[in-house]
C-alpha cells in the first residue's frame, strides 16, 4: 500500500535530508552539505568592429566540467545500526567508490541526488569529556544524477 504523501510547509527541516553510503544512513548525522561546481574556461575574444572600446574587456565563460563534493559530520555512537565511522572507514580503506544516495526522509523511492563518490577524506575526532565525532569528504566518481523534482522546497515552474 503507498505511504500517503505528507504536505510539508514552512521552512525545510535539515533533519529530514538524509545521506545514504553503500545502502546505509550515515548514522547519527549533524550535518551534510552538497556542493556542486562548475569548471570554467575564460574566453576573450576581439568584439565586433561595431562594438565599442569597452566591449574587448569582457571575457566569455564556458563550462568545461561538472562536479559535485559531499561533506558530513556525525556523532560517534556505541549502539550504532547504521552507518557510522567504523562502517565509513573500513569502506575507506578498500580504495573503491562507493555509492552515494541523498535524499528526503518518508521519500526514498527516487533520492535527488544519487551517484559513485570516492571516501575522500574521513576524521575522527575525540577531545576529553566531550562526545567523540567524525566527518569526512565526498568526491563523484563520474556521473551523478540530480532529479531537481526531488529536491525539497521550492516548486519547480515550466516557464
Amino acid at each position: 500500500m503507498p505511504k500517503s504523501a505528507t504536505v510539508k510547509k514552512g521552512y525545510v527541516n535539515g533533519s529530514d535530508l538524509l545521506l545514504y553510503i553503500n545502502g546505509k544512513a550515515i548514522g547519527h548525522c549533524t550535518s551534510h552539505t552538497a556542493t556542486f561546481n562548475s569548471e570554467t574556461k575564460e574566453r576573450a575574444v576581439k568584439p565586433v568592429a561595431t562594438a565599442s572600446l569597452s566591449a574587448g574587456l569582457w571575457k566569455g565563460k564556458g563550462v568545461t566540467g561538472l562536479s559535485c563534493s559531499i561533506s558530513f559530520e556525525g556523532l560517534s555512537f556505541y549502539e550504532e545500526t547504521e552507518g557510522g565511522f567504523k562502517s565509513i572507514v573500513s569502506q575507506w580503506k578498500t580504495g573503491q567508490s562507493v555509492e552515494v544516495q541523498a535524499m528526503e526522509r518518508e521519500d526514498s523511492e527516487v533520492p535527488y541526488l544519487s551517484g559513485n563518490f570516492i571516501i575522500a577524506s574521513l576524521e575522527r575526532s575525540a577531545p576529553a569529556q566531550d562526545d567523540a565525532t567524525y566527518n569526512g569528504s565526498l568526491e563523484n566518481d563520474g556521473e551523478v544524477t540530480v532529479d531537481e523534482s526531488k529536491i525539497t522546497g521550492e516548486a519547480l515552474s515550466n516557464s
